[in-house]
């Protein structure tokens, strides 16, 4: 992802984010510096398992807590009110149709920090996701996805 990109999210993404940012800063590092203590006490760490698994997590974690960072620091937040619901634009809830299959689906338009598959919330940055971006109901388009290739045509787009 660019640094200068800005990131969208909703109050409620932003706020998910702060909220595990601050959890990594104070529980997690306290935990992994007492097992990195913890493991230092028990002799020669050159060849010392444990010592070598909590620094190896506390290199992750200091990842996790730079990209949160930056991810925070670029954050524009978007007003779901003010979403255009005549095309699909982020935080857009689109109901599509196979074309082959007739499988209706409803995606719900998000940045990739809140996409969660799961609650049919999709990235913008998705194939299915970048390919919606900007048409409107009615439009039919041609997405290529790891399985192949699928056709879908948008029935309803709202917020």
């Amino acid at each position: 992802m660019t640094k200068d990109k800005p990131v969208y999210l909703t109050e409620e993404g932003l706020q998910d984010l702060k909220e595990e940012l601050r959890f990594l800063k104070t529980k997690e590092r306290a935990r992994i510096a007492d097992a990195i203590a913890e493991a230092r006490a028990k002799g020669d760490i050159s060849e010392n398992a444990e010592y070598d698994a909590a620094k190896e997590e506390q290199g992750k974690l200091e990842a996790r807590i730079s990209k949160l960072e930056d991810t925070i620091a670029r954050a524009r937040l978007v007003d779901e009110k003010t979403v255009d619901t005549s095309k699909a634009y982020i935080l857009s809830k689109v109901t599509v149709e196979n074309v082959d299959s007739g499988a209706e689906q409803t995606y719900t338009l998000v940045s990739e920090q809140e996409a969660d598959i799961s609650e049919n919330k999709i990235s913008v940055d998705s194939p299915i996701g970048s390919g919606l971006l900007g048409k409107e109901e009615g439009d039919t388009i041609e997405i290529d996805v790891p399985a192949g290739s699928v056709k879908l045509k948008i029935k309803d787009i709202s917020r």
